[in-house]
């Protein structure tokens, strides 16, 4: 049964793990490998080998958004991510989004919703498979499947238009303010390039929308999750 495909479900609830792991199984063509309660346990694991993780984004530890940016920085480029989480809000949806996620189901949701949700992934995939297949190597692309074993895809090209009230010369400027390592908040941004904290926001929401940067959650003792930002990777060669 090797065709099956992987699942490692993460969630924070052992009672929400157990029930989506049930439903999972019950779905053709699926296997659940592995659960985990918190954000370091799913990064373990999803490296051990998974082909799709169901991901929550309220973790003990760190956030989901946090999750996808370690997963991608450490090369797990073949796994896929469905989000299943009770947060709707704006921010987090986006920052789940922005990380190429397959999907995003809000909790609670029904036994069948989930499955018709992993049916058409497991269509996709294996179109993307057949497709793959298909594709005729270049020269470039079998020099890289020689010293690295993968062949990237081109990535979707940037838009060249700015989204009105953003001006290249403040983008830039914000965008330098940050690097892949220490995470930043918008206010420090701000004060680091002599905007307003509105206007410093709106231009990291737009760096993290055409994928130039990564977010994390900060949980306190109560309260909203403090958002920070960093460059995203870049893509392996």
């Amino acid at each position: 049964m090797t065709d099956r495909i992987r699942v490692l479900v993460v969630d924070d609830d052992a009672a929400a793990r157990a029930l989506h792991g049930r439903y999972v199984t019950g779905a053709p063509g699926f296997t659940v490998v592995g659960s985990a309660g918190s954000g370091e346990a799913a990064v373990a694991q999803a490296l051990g080998g998974v082909d799709l993780v169901l991901l929550d984004m309220r973790l003990p530890d760190i956030s989901g958004v946090e999750v996808l940016h370690r997963l991608r920085t450490l090369g797990a480029e073949g796994i896929d991510v469905l989000v299943i989480s009770s947060s709707q809000d704006q921010v987090t949806v986006r920052q789940a989004l922005a990380a190429h996620v397959i999907g995003y189901l809000v909790k609670p949701f029904t036994e069948e919703t989930l499955r018709q949700r992993l049916e058409t992934y497991r269509v996709e995939r294996r179109a993307r498979a057949e497709a793959d297949r298909d594709r005729s190597l270049s020269q470039g692309d079998i020099d890289r499947l020689l010293g690295t074993g993968t062949v990237r895809l081109p990535d979707r090209p940037a838009p060249t238009a700015l989204p009105k009230g953003l001006a290249p010369v403040t983008l830039e400027r914000v965008r330098a303010a940050l690097d892949p390592v220490t995470l930043v908040s918008a206010a420090d941004v701000a004060a680091a390039c002599g905007l307003s904290r509105a206007t410093a926001q709106r231009y990291l929401e737009h760096l993290v929308t055409t994928g130039v940067l990564d977010l994390a959650h900060r949980y306190g003792a109560r309260g909203r999750p403090r958002i920070l930002y960093r460059l995203a990777p870049p893509p392996p060669d």
